[in-house]
């Protein structure tokens, strides 16, 4: 396997290690599909000498953690909930997704992807950056599967998970949610406007991942009458979030790893590695009793912390003040 280096910085190269890693020809997946240039881009963050966390989130998220680049600022960084001045901070463009790693090119079919082959091309990297044993994982929503898989497939190489808004199987009402937005973008990407599809996907994904609480907060006002139609105030939100998205996002990489979500299912006994749940009670997705029900099944020793948020499934992403003090017990441990 070879690593191509894409490190590029004023700073010491001890500190940044951004590369992509090419896999064996023959990789196969877990369905028994093989993948097209197998790949694997990955960057490491910190003091060479720390303890490494591997940090991974959402279907949108990828190698880069800390600062304007980073999808998780408020969260990983220096004095944060994974501090970078104490741990080295490892993160992967997940197969399908964003970035460098192997990803639909909008010609070719894509395989299926499941989320025990992004813990096994994580392993890579961890092999190939010769890191030993993780400190922990620290994996929320689609990075909590994974983290879950890496636990119960690797538990020598890890020594503590830290899984937030993730259990060890979708729930049911989740996939019908989630199903009907990829067929929204299918029947899209059939007509040649993939984009079109893709917003109308998340502004739908939208209305499942924050609370009841929220939208009446903030969208309750009445409906605007124009020369077509009446405008509901929530609308211009879910649009513009659409908008957004498909702006940085490609529909063949969201449904491979919407599909990802639905087809995880890892045997909790087998994680035997300590582990710290975050469930939050407002998350639709994720419902707490999913959370709690993870817990009573996971094989070794479990700590759930619930927290209250009305952010529902994106707490991870807005409950940074929240969070991080919990991130670091965790880690402290």
């Amino acid at each position: 396997m070879v690593a191509r280096d894409l490190t590029d910085n004023p700073f010491d190269v001890s500190t940044v290690v951004d590369a992509v890693l090419d896999l064996p020809a023959s990789w196969r997946l877990h369905y028994g599909d093989s993948l097209p240039h197998p790949r694997v881009a990955f960057r490491l963050v910190g003091p060479a000498e720390a303890p490494v966390v591997v940090v991974l989130g959402g279907i949108s998220a990828h190698r880069h953690l800390i600062g304007p680049e980073g999808w998780w600022p408020a969260t990983v960084g220096p004095g944060l909930g994974v501090d970078s001045t104490r741990f080295r901070v490892l993160g992967i463009d997940y197969l399908g997704g964003l970035g460098l790693s192997s990803t639909p090119d909008g010609e070719a079919r894509f395989p299926p992807v499941s989320s025990i082959d992004q813990a096994d091309v994580l392993r890579q990297v961890v092999l190939h950056l010769g890191l030993g044993s993780l400190h922990a994982i620290v994996g929320a929503s689609y990075g909590g599967m994974v983290a879950l898989c890496f636990a119960a497939r690797y538990p020598t190489l890890v020594g503590r998970i830290v899984v937030v808004s993730a259990a060890d199987r979708p729930q049911v009402l989740s996939t019908a949610w989630r199903s009907v937005q990829r067929q929204i973008v299918r029947e899209a990407i059939a007509r040649g406007d993939g984009a079109s599809g893709l917003k109308l996907a998340r502004a739908l994904a939208m209305a499942t991942y924050r609370s009841q609480t929220e939208f009446a907060m903030r969208f309750s006002g009445p409906p605007v009458r124009d020369e077509e139609r009446f405008r509901f105030p929530v609308e211009g939100y879910l649009f513009a979030r659409g908008d957004d998205y498909v702006q940085k996002y490609r529909a063949e990489s969201f449904l491979a790893l919407s599909e990802s979500i639905d087809l995880h299912e890892v045997e909790a006994a087998l994680v035997r590695t300590p582990a710290t749940l975050i469930a939050v009670r407002e998350d639709q997705l994720v419902p707490i009793g999913d959370m709690q029900a993870l817990a009573a099944r996971l094989g070794g020793p479990t700590r759930t912390v619930e927290i209250k948020s009305i952010f529902g499934h994106d707490a991870f992403l807005k409950e940074s003040a929240v969070l991080n003090p919990i991130l670091q017990d965790a880690l402290a441990e």
